[in-house]
């Protein structure tokens, strides 16, 4: 399951993003979408875990919590369409 981060703190690393969803489970991949011109995050990210229930209890748990200086959202992320 593909999830979407919204409103990181541009200071959050993608080690850190891992690390708060290693609790819940395994991680398949872990991505802040960074800015080409400045190399900065651009506030979000996106967490892939293979197992749904794990991602979905990582959902319920950290969803509003404090990340750095903001309040974190999700959402499950769509598949892109070409």
């Amino acid at each position: 399951m593909k999830v979407l981060i919204h409103n990181l703190d541009r200071q959050t690393t993608g080690e850190e993003l891992k690390a708060l969803f290693q609790e819940f489970g395994a991680i398949q991949s872990c991505n802040l979408v960074i800015a080409q011109n400045s190399g900065e995050s651009k506030g979000f990210g996106f967490i892939e875990m293979p197992k749904s229930d794990e991602a979905n209890a990582a959902i319920k748990n950290l969803n509003g919590n404090t990340v750095g200086k903001n309040k974190i959202r999700f959402k499950k992320a769509e598949a892109k369409s070409d």
